[in-house]
């Protein structure tokens, strides 16, 4: 048994797999988030987890990943030695982890996490036991190689080691598996991804892109938009451009955008000249150009999440929900999709995930009333561009002006 000066209890352990796996959390491509019992402050009767340990496990969510819920899980393309395979197609494999740590009387129980990290493999793509280095021994590895389950063995100091390496499998995604590989994706619902509440300024930006000239002088030109970095990652998230290294090029859907313009104008720069006619204009942009507003309409329903919110918010409306407000949104949502709710509309520091869930990961009621625990780009940016488009029925708001019992969220034109 180690020493008490050498045990690592299960935070502990976790905190230092996650900084292995995941060293750089705002890399293209990846994205984790840890389970919410480890939320709570403290750990073993008595003793508090450190602050830092619960920055670093942050951010906090409950996914269902096979039978049930790991400790960790997340999307990133993992290096050669931690993984029997280098790549697993153009995907970044989904990997969930189960920790664990000494508990009060100094043990740990290192085969009940290989057999529970085992079960997340009929929905992982990778699965590990993390546990501390010390107390793995050759049995514990040779159940590990037979389940294909990698097993990353912890120092006290921090050190992470492969003890076994996994081999990637393929496997069928579940709704709360996807809303992590969606916000691993480019069009993830990060703090950044929408800075514009207003359609027309990311479908400038691929119109822009394709004209001759200089994309950012071309958007100020012709009075689309100064800010352009925010247009550009916007028209990212809308899968209207897609980022490569040191260059931007135009999606299959930005490339509709484009013979949309010019079979209508006979040129992009022609279209594109249209974009004075509605500068600081806030009239429902459906409205002020209706052919205009039926493209932005076609890019918006294509973002995976207003698929998600319209076919939810019609399903209020059949069950005579008739508007919503966004307190009673998420609580519908998060019956149905809740991974994808929290990860949608709960920003994703650890103050705020803790104050919203419970370590069950069920929703708080109160704090919901509270505008400052909502995501900006979803209940303000991505709100005004659903109205823009003729969608819903209200704009957004910024979450310190926004009302969340009196903000509605209703569609346009139910069916």
């Amino acid at each position: 048994m180690a020493s008490a000066a050498d045990e690592l209890a299960e935070p502990q352990v976790l905190a230092h797999a996650k900084r292995r796996l995941f060293p750089e959390e705002r890399e293209a491509g990846t994205y984790a988030v840890v389970d919410t019992q480890f939320s709570t402050t403290e750990w073993l009767s008595g003793e508090r987890i450190d602050p830092a340990i619960q920055d670093r496990l942050a951010p906090f969510n409950h996914v269902q990943v096979g039978g049930g819920y790991p400790d960790l899980v997340g999307v990133r393309n993992l290096e050669s030695e931690l993984l029997a395979v280098e790549r697993f197609g153009d995907d970044p494999p989904l990997i969930a982890v189960e920790a664990k740590g000494h508990t009060g009387d100094g043990t740990v129980d290192t085969q009940r996490g290989i057999l529970e990290a085992y079960d997340r493999l009929h929905e992982a793509n990778a699965a590990y036991l993390a546990a501390p280095r010390a107390v793995v021994t050759q049995t514990d590895r040779t159940l590990a190689r037979e389940l294909n389950v990698g097993i990353l063995g912890v120092e006290r100091g921090g050190g992470v080691t492969p003890l076994e390496v996994p081999r990637i499998v393929g496997n069928r995604t579940s709704d709360e598996v996807t809303a992590i590989r969606f916000q691993a994706s480019a069009q993830g619902v990060v703090d950044k991804s929408f800075g514009l509440n207003h359609p027309k300024n990311y479908l400038g930006y691929p119109l822009a892109h394709y004209a001759d000239g200089d994309t950012a002088q071309l958007l100020q030109d012709y009075k689309v938009v100064g800010a352009v970095e925010d247009a550009r990652r916007g028209a990212v998230f809308l899968g209207l451009v897609e980022e490569k290294p040191n260059r931007v090029e135009l999606t299959p859907l930005g490339r509709e955008v484009i013979r949309y313009v010019t079979s209508r104008y006979g040129s992009v720069e022609a279209g594109i000249a249209e974009f004075e006619n509605w500068y600081r204009k806030s009239q429902r942009f459906y409205d002020l150009a209706p052919e205009w507003g039926q493209l932005a309409r076609r890019v918006v329903f294509a973002y995976p999440a207003t698929q998600l919110l319209v076919e939810e918010l019609q399903q209020m409306h059949d069950d005579r929900i008739r508007e919503p407000s966004l307190v009673e949104l998420v609580e519908w949502l998060h019956v149905q999709h809740p991974s994808f709710t929290v990860e949608l509309f709960i920003r994703g520091d650890q103050d705020v995930r803790s104050r919203v869930l419970t370590p069950d990961g069920e929703l708080r009621e109160k704090p919901l009333h509270d505008g400052d625990v909502y995501h900006s780009p979803t209940v303000f940016q991505l709100k005004a561009m659903l109205f823009h488009a003729g969608i819903l029925t209200g704009r957004g708001a910024e979450p310190c002006n926004l009302g969340p019992e009196t903000d509605t969220w209703a569609l346009r034109d139910p069916v």
